[in-house]
C-alpha cells in the first residue's frame, strides 16, 4: 500500500518534526510514504471572508493537483466521522483486498479545505470534536495510520 500525505503548511515546531519523523521510520517497514506540503496562501492578518473563500479555493487548487488519479482520498475535517483506530484498520485491509494501494490523506491549512477538496473526498474523517492545530493534526494522523498497520499484522501496540 502507498499511503501520500497532503498538507497545507509547514511543521515549524521542533518537537512535532521529532515526533512525525519517528513515525515515518516506524511506517518504513508497513508501507510507501511520501508527504507533500503545499505552500499557505498568502493573506493579511485581517481578511475578509470573501477573501478567506478565495485564499481556501487557491489552496484546494494545489491540493486537487497533488491527488495522483485513481487514488481514495481521505479528508480530515472536524465535522467528518469520528472512526476508531479498528474501524481505520479495517478499511485499510478492504482497500488493500480490493486492490485500491493508493490512499491520499488530506490536512489542509488553518481555514480548512475547500467544498472542492471535500466533495473529491472519498471518506471525510475526524479525530475529535476538539480542535487541533494542523501540525498536531499531522502528528496524530502518523501515529494512527502507524497503529492500524500493527493492528493489520496483529502486532502488539498498546491500546
Amino acid at each position: 500500500m502507498q499511503i501520500r500525505i497532503i498538507a497545507v503548511g509547514k511543521i515549524k515546531e521542533k518537537y512535532l518534526q521529532e515526533g512525525i519523523a519517528e513515525y515515518e521510520k516506524r511506517l518504513r517497514p508497513y508501507t510507501k510514504l511520501q508527504v507533500v506540503e503545499l505552500a499557505e496562501e498568502k493573506r493579511p492578518l485581517s481578511v475578509s471572508p470573501a477573501n478567506e473563500s478565495i485564499a481556501k479555493e487557491k489552496e484546494g487548487d494545489r491540493i486537487l493537483a497533488a491527488i495522483p488519479e485513481g487514488s481514495i482520498v481521505i479528508t480530515l475535517d472536524m465535522r467528518g466521522q469520528s472512526w476508531s483506530s479498528e474501524n481505520l484498520a479495517g478499511s485499510f485491509r478492504e482497500w488493500e483486498l480490493s486492490g485500491q494501494n493508493q490512499l491520499v490523506f488530506v490536512i489542509g491549512g488553518d481555514l480548512g479545505l475547500s467544498p472542492v477538496v471535500l466533495s473529491r473526498s472519498n471518506l471525510c474523517l475526524s479525530f475529535s470534536k476538539m480542535t487541533f492545530t494542523h501540525p498536531i493534526a499531522r502528528l496524530l494522523l502518523f501515529e494512527q495510520v502507524y497503529r492500524a498497520f500493527r493492528i493489520l499484522r496483529g502486532e502488539p501496540y498498546h491500546k
